[in-house]
Formats: structure tokens, C-alpha cells, sequence
């Protein structure tokens, strides 16, 4: 009896992956990387969800790629994608995972406040596919800080994370709307910051009595009334990005609690634009990116 052919039975393999080898962005990648492929084809791919970056499906032609992460395609069929109006996931393995916070979300509950939050909204994810599955505080951004924020998988985990961060991230940018014009344009503030009895942080030249902070910023642009700075974080400290531009004599636009007159788009003008560190377990350098909300660019455009 003739035997079937097993070859032409064979279901098609229908999800390939392929790795980052230089920093661009995902449509840039997928046209060169799917050479045979029309663009409309590729477009296709992305607006089914038919596109995962680290496993993270995403339908955004303009997500940035960096050396290192894995681009899956699925030419058969869309991936279950996470949906939750207040975050989103940017990242997941089984160590880490990397959201996008939504601003006026807090990061975690407090003794004060018991309202949805990133941690509640993440846990929920996390055991709607493994109930025994926890996450991991590993940094916090205040409830009006939106962007890139990581939690852990395990407490080990957040443990080598929390002990070794200042070591373990090389990057933390943040995108800042200020008031005014900072003059110099560019330049370093570093003081020693502490806590007051109303909870709210001042900065101190008593290097006995506070946290060293140190912050790098660059105007990007302004239109003289409102400016979009660049910040670098050379220390993490509470409040600290808030602290040192109200020192400046610029605060962060909406941010009354340090100085600020005006609330011109409804929010805190701070946005955590970008984190780059090294994976605990595997040592690959992740880079994790935040596109800045639309109402930055918009305050800070020539009028």
C-alpha cells in the first residue's frame, strides 16, 4: 500500500522570530527583514497583531528596536494581546516584566489610597494565567509620572534588582515640560535631598542629614514660555527630578506641589521616557522606551 506523504502534511510553521542586530524602528526592520513582502502585506501584519516584540505583541509601526530583542511574526493568525485602558506591557519573560503606566495611576496602594493601581493591575494579569503567579515591586513612579516602569516575577528577583540598581541600570531619561526657559540650556544640579513633615522633599547642602541626588538635564526645545527638557538620573530619590527644576527656578508644568502656577494640558508634564539595564539572570542589556505624550511636543512648539 502506498504510504502517505508525510512531508506534504505537515502543517506549515507559521510564527518565525528573528534578532535585532542594530537600534531602528520595528517598520523599518520588518521591510528589510521580510524583503519579499509588499508594504501593505507588512502593515497587514501589524494592524492584526500579527507582530511581537519580546514576545509582547504590538501593532505600532514606530516601536524602537534596540541590538538584542527578537521580532516574532505569526503569517497565520493575530496573538491574544493584553488590553487595559490605564497600561500597557512592553516586555515580559519569566524574571521581569516591563510596563508603560498611564498617568494619575498610582504604582501601588498606600495606607491612604486602596484605588486601582499598576501592581493591582499587573498581579490580576499574571495569575489570570498562572494563580500562583506574584510580581515584585522594584521602582516606583509617582501616580502623575507616566512611562516605562519594571516589576518582578520573583522575589529573588526584585531582591538583585533593588540591591544592585544603580549599578545594573546604565539609563533612566525622563521627558520633563518646565515653565520658562532654563538658562544654561544644559547642565548638572546636585544637592542633598530630604523630607519634611508634610512629606514633601527639599533640597540641602547637609551632606549628614540627606540623600545625595544628582540630575542631568538638556532643552530640547521652547518656545519661551514653556520648554521640553531632557533629563538624565545620575541617583534615584524621591521626587527628585520635581525637587531640582523647582530648584532651578523652573518647575515642572501642573507639578502645584513644587512650585508650579500653571496646569496648561491637564497634568504633570514628567514622563519616563526611557530605561536601559542589564537582565539579572541572562546579563542582556534591555532597553525599554516610552513614546512622549503628544501634549508635550505640542505646549513646548513655536506659536
Amino acid at each position: 500500500m502506498k504510504q502517505p506523504n508525510r512531508r506534504n502534511n505537515r502543517r506549515p510553521n507559521k510564527e518565525k522570530s528573528y534578532r535585532v542586530n542594530e537600534d531602528c524602528l520595528l517598520m523599518d526592520f520588518l521591510i528589510a527583514t521580510l524583503s519579499d513582502k509588499s508594504r501593505t502585506t507588512i502593515k497587514s501584519y501589524l494592524s492584526h497583531r500579527q507582530v511581537a516584540v519580546n514576545n509582547i505583541p504590538t501593532s505600532q509601526f514606530n516601536t524602537p528596536l534596540h541590538c538584542g530583542d527578537n521580532v516574532t511574526i505569526n503569517f497565520t493568525m493575530g496573538y491574544k494581546v493584553f488590553k487595559h485602558r490605564r497600561l500597557r506591557i512592553i516586555f515580559e519573560d519569566e524574571y521581569i516584566i516591563a510596563i508603560d503606566k498611564g498617568y494619575g495611576l498610582l504604582s501601588m496602594a498606600t495606607q491612604n489610597e486602596k484605588t486601582e493601581t499598576a501592581y493591582r493591575i499587573v498581579s490580576d494579569y499574571v495569575k489570570s494565567s498562572d494563580p500562583e503567579g506574584h510580581i515584585f515591586i522594584v521602582h516606583r513612579l509617582d501616580r502623575d509620572t507616566s512611562g516605562v516602569m519594571i516589576f518582578a516575577k520573583r522575589q529573588r528577583i526584585q531582591e538583585i534588582l533593588q540591591r544592585n540598581w544603580n549599578e545594573a541600570v546604565i539609563e533612566r531619561r525622563y521627558m520633563a515640560v518646565v515653565e520658562g526657559e532654563i538658562s544654561p540650556a544644559e547642565g548638572e544640579v546636585k544637592s542633598y535631598l530630604k523630607e519634611n513633615a508634610a512629606m514633601q522633599m527639599y533640597s540641602t547642602n547637609d551632606e549628614k542629614n540627606g540623600q545625595l541626588a544628582i540630575t542631568q538635564y538638556r532643552t530640547v526645545k521652547s518656545n519661551g514660555r514653556f520648554s521640553l527638557v531632557e533629563v538624565q538620573l545620575q541617583t534615584g530619590r524621591k521626587n527628585q527630578i520635581r525637587v531640582h527644576m523647582h530648584d532651578l527656578g523652573h518647575p515642572i508644568i501642573g507639578d502645584r506641589k513644587y512650585g508650579s502656577t500653571c496646569n496648561p494640558i491637564g497634568r504633570v508634564g514628567l514622563h519616563a521616557a526611557s530605561l536601559r539595564f542589564k537582565h539579572p539572570i541572562t546579563g542582556q542589556m534591555l532597553h525599554f522606551e516610552s513614546i512622549i505624550p503628544e501634549k508635550f511636543n505640542y505646549i513646548t512648539q513655536n506659536k
